[in-house]
């Protein structure tokens, strides 16, 4: 079913939550960013993103692009199977 076809209380309902997912997903790249001791800009470089695009990820603003998912993890030396689990728990951040 589309977005489309739902009342708009459905969509106004599925914009909360697919902003609640950006923006936890955002918080953990942020806290495990600072973590690792990295800013946005070394983050961002490692990742071969803009730094804006990552600071617009750990702020909710946008959901990363999937194709990012792999070089965040390594910018961050964190473990792909670590990333791929906060991808899990947030995963209502991607729309269908």
């Amino acid at each position: 079913m589309s977005m489309t076809n739902l009342g708009p209380n459905a969509v106004e309902s599925t914009n909360i939550v697919l902003a609640a997912g950006r923006r936890l997903f955002g918080g953990m790249i942020q806290d495990v960013r600072e973590s690792a001791g990295r800013s946005v800009e070394e983050a961002a470089r490692l990742a071969a993103i803009e730094p804006s695009e990552w600071s617009a990820v750990e702020s909710g603003h946008i959901a990363a692009d999937p194709a990012w998912l792999r070089p965040m993890a390594d910018a961050l030396a964190l473990p792909f199977d670590q990333m791929a689990t906060m991808v899990h728990i947030c995963q209502f951040a991607w729309p269908e």
